[in-house]
């Protein structure tokens, strides 16, 4: 209590009933923002982990931009939706600010923690901290996701498969796999539909990974109940390749030429050209050379879902909110902060977005046909060129002799 009454919290039973009532005075809002900074300096001049450490960086910055926004994240979602911006109260008194309200969000992502505990660092209550958080995440999704969530573009494809050539995967694009979250407040009518082998309600996140932990892929909401396979099926992670729009990829293995990516994915998933999967229980020693390198560039996506749990453990932990809606905007958020982190860390940032878009013309019209259109007819044969299992076969023989043979040069 003496480093409290030091900073200026006020004392005595009045204070205390208030304070254990939930309610925020006005003289004790202003001082919070002086405590919180207490507590943050402390930690700073202190041991911190490096997670630890870039959440109060993250907080200096949003703290020092409570006056002047000089912060480009802070000032676009401030923007974006008016409830983050500083407002009044009722009482005419000096409303929470953006700062302390992100601060709050963040808090929450970041630790797993409860929405009244950042009552005791920020100053705020517990429905706007639960309400700053959804405004916080839906502005994220609204703002960043054409960005952050893009599926690959020419040059980052150019630039995966010059880095999983290296690593003996000629083709490649990334890894792919579910991962489960516990719901712990799903509606118990709804607890059948979402309970899977884990016996509980869960909901499922497909997401593809590259090298580097960058998630280009995130499809999250099925129920729990659903496997790896139901999921793909419901899933639009080759929309863009059926339609012909995704970025050309070719590529040649022992002699054979593809002109369609790949991902690595474990046993469960259907034997598509567009997945290389291990063999089980090889018995030769290339096969059993092939089985081990798959594995462990593999785990591409396994790392990116540790690290994601690790940096936001609100994801780690049970689902405390009871819509599915909101939970969407957190999963959705924490891998577009994923993303932003990734891209901070990176040596050299390659990634460019274009964002000139062609002009449609205007609509003419077109004669109406019986016939299948040749847009169709392409349709169709793209479906069925993803999932032809000759291909398949093929191409994980191709990879056995070529990873067989950098083995034996190296």
């Amino acid at each position: 209590m003496g480093d409290l009454q030091t900073v200026g919290i006020g004392h005595g039973k009045a204070w205390r009933q208030a304070w254990l009532a939930g309610w925020v005075s006005p003289s004790r809002r202003g001082r919070g923002v002086g405590l919180l900074w207490a507590v943050v300096v402390a930690g700073l001049t202190g041991a911190l982990a490096p997670r630890d450490y870039q959440m109060r960086e993250m907080e200096m910055a949003l703290l020092e931009s409570d006056s002047d926004d000089d912060v480009e994240i802070l000032s676009i979602l401030a923007m974006e939706d008016e409830r983050l911006k500083k407002e009044r109260a009722s009482t005419s008194h000096r409303g929470s600010t953006v700062g302390r309200k992100m601060t709050a969000a963040l808090r929450i992502l970041a630790y797993g923690v409860a929405a009244d505990s950042t009552d005791e660092y920020v100053r705020i209550g517990e429905s706007t901290a639960v309400e700053s958080l959804k405004k916080f995440v839906k502005a994220v999704v609204n703002i960043f996701s054409e960005e952050y969530l893009r599926s690959p573009n020419s040059n980052d494809i150019a630039r995966l498969l010059a880095v999983n050539e290296k690593r003996g995967f000629p083709g490649m694009l990334g890894s792919i796999d579910c991962m489960h979250w516990k719901w712990k407040n799903c509606p118990t009518a709804w607890k059948g539909q979402y309970t899977g082998h884990s016996r509980e309600p869960t909901l499922i996140l497909e997401a593809i990974a590259s090298y580097d932990r960058w998630i280009w892929h995130a499809f999250f909401g099925l129920p729990g109940s659903h496997n790896d396979i139901n999921v793909l099926e419901h899933s639009s992670i080759f929309t863009e390749l059926a339609q012909g729009r995704a970025p050309p990829v070719n590529y040649s293995i022992n002699g054979h030429d593809y002109t369609m990516g790949y991902y690595l994915a474990d046993g469960i998933y259907p034997q598509w050209s567009t997945f290389v999967k291990t063999i089980s229980a090889p018995v030769e020693a290339k096969k059993k050379h092939f089985a081990r390198v798959q594995e462990a560039c593999r785990k591409d996506v396994e790392c990116a879902f540790g690290i994601l749990q690790a940096r936001f453990s609100i994801v780690r932990g049970p689902a405390r909110f009871w819509d599915e809606a909101t939970l969407n905007d957190i999963m959705k958020a924490c891998i577009i902060l994923h993303n932003m982190i990734i891209e901070d860390e990176r040596d050299s940032n390659e990634v460019q977005q274009d964002d000139d878009y062609e002009q449609v013309p205007e609509s003419i019209p077109i004669p109406v046909s019986r016939e299948p259109t040749i847009e169709v007819q392409n349709f169709i044969q793209s479906h069925i060129r993803i999932r032809d299992r000759e291909t398949h076969s093929q191409l994980q023989a191709d990879l056995v002799e070529h990873l067989w043979q950098l083995h034996g040069q190296s």
